[in-house]
């Protein structure tokens, strides 16, 4: 059936503005992520470890606002994106990596946050836990020492130096970033956590 042109504009119109709808809200979902709490920030982070418990609780940065599992593999397949050289965007990738312990991945794209301008110790705290979970020891200090030249008053990068120079044996250098990590606030969390490694210590 013919239509006049008038007919048509509108159809074009109301085609474009609803297909910019469903893009808003998908992206929104995606942002976002299903089924996350009402403060993320909080709810996500990991407590920092006692001496000895590499496995459970660790000297993790804060979980950021996490994209679901599926977007971050279906973002890992597109490195050349735009969004692929947003550090925080790679971090976060690389959040998700850790929590599923999938730490080959995390460490890739740690480093591709720290490549891309990362400027947050943060990015830093968390390649260097990665790469000592690795088994790349030498590699992690030699990263937590680039984030401590960075930003030395970041509490947590310092528990974990001394919990990685625990677990390799190196009391001294272990002492005395855990004293850091204490003196820096002795009555938060990551400041309690250092003291109780720190008490162990031979």
């Amino acid at each position: 059936m013919m239509r006049n042109p008038r007919f048509w504009a509108l159809m074009a119109v109301f085609q474009l503005l609803f297909g910019l709808s469903v893009f808003a809200l998908t992206r929104q979902y995606y942002l976002d992520g299903p089924g996350q709490t009402a403060n993320p920030a909080t709810a996500a982070r990991q407590p920092a470890p006692t001496a000895g418990s590499a496995g459970s609780s660790t000297p993790h940065a804060d979980l950021r606002n996490n994209p679901t599992g599926d977007l971050a593999e279906l973002m890992s397949s597109f490195p050349g994106q735009a969004l692929a050289q947003d550090p925080a965007a790679l971090a976060r990738q690389g959040d998700q990596f850790f929590a599923e312990q999938r730490f080959d991945l995390a460490a890739e794209r740690y480093r591709q946050a720290i490549d891309a301008g990362s400027r947050d110790a943060n990015d830093y705290n968390s390649l260097g836990l990665t790469l000592h979970y690795l088994g790349r020891s030498a590699e992690a200090l030699q990263v937590l020492n680039e984030g401590i030249t960075l930003d030395s008053t970041y509490q947590r990068i310092w528990l974990t130096l001394g919990y990685v120079n625990t677990q390799l044996g190196n009391t001294g250098p272990a002492r005395e970033a855990l004293a850091t990590a204490v003196r820096m606030g002795a009555d938060n969390e990551i400041g309690q956590s250092a003291a109780v490694m720190l008490e162990k210590l031979p």
